[in-house]
């Protein structure tokens, strides 16, 4: 019989309590992530490592994240989309999205400064627009009946065009239009850069 711990416990996981989980430090907290096979665990949050932890020690989801399957919601941290991270390809893919290096995982760090990078993993775009103050929006006007219209990120910019949406809704937008996130963490002479540009690979114009 497992050991009663004090403190709160994590509904259906008795030998597992969150309040032990939130006195142990970010590092111990990472490698229980890892442990417990939460991807993205070296750049969530503490509070966000509590809850990736124990939900994949109550579920048992560990290798569904790991292929990048993802739950319900697709803005959840540690979310990798539903493919993994990986580039969508087609008959329409640019040049730049050939040239870009393709990142799957906020563990992966670009080769050089300046470098063009693309992903489909929602914790890596997620974790780049939060960093620059982004918030996942779309443009007024574009809409399609119930549907999201142009996908954007609101930087805090006076754009008044700009809606504001849940990342649930943007990120089942971006896979529903099979779209590929193109963008840059650093310019070349080393500043933060908030360039990015979404693109279907099926089409030149997404």
């Amino acid at each position: 019989m497992a050991k009663q711990q004090p403190g709160n416990q994590t509904a259906g996981t008795p030998d597992l309590s969150e309040t032990e989980l939130r006195e142990m430090k970010v590092d111990e907290l990472r490698e229980r992530a890892r442990d417990e096979g939460v991807s993205g665990a070296s750049s969530l949050r503490k509070e966000e490592l509590v809850k990736a932890v124990s939900k994949a020690h109550r579920e048992g989801t560990a290798e569904t994240k790991d292929e990048g399957k993802g739950g319900d919601d697709a803005g959840s941290p540690g979310d990798a989309g539903p493919d993994g991270g990986r580039i969508r390809r087609g008959s329409e893919s640019s040049k730049s999205l050939k040239y870009s290096q393709e990142i799957t995982s906020p563990d992966d760090e670009p080769e050089r400064a300046g470098r063009s990078l693309a992903t489909t993993n929602h914790e890596v775009i997620r974790q780049w627009a939060e960093e620059r103050g982004g918030r996942p929006a779309t443009v007024e006007g574009t809409e399609h009946g119930d549907r999201l219209g142009v996908l954007r990120f609101d930087f805090g910019e006076d754009t008044r065009k700009l809606r504001e949406v849940s990342w649930d809704e943007w990120f089942r937008t971006f896979d529903e239009r099979k779209l590929n996130f193109l963008y840059q963490e650093e310019r070349t002479d080393g500043r933060q850069s908030t360039f990015f540009r979404l693109e279907n690979p099926e089409r030149e114009d997404a």
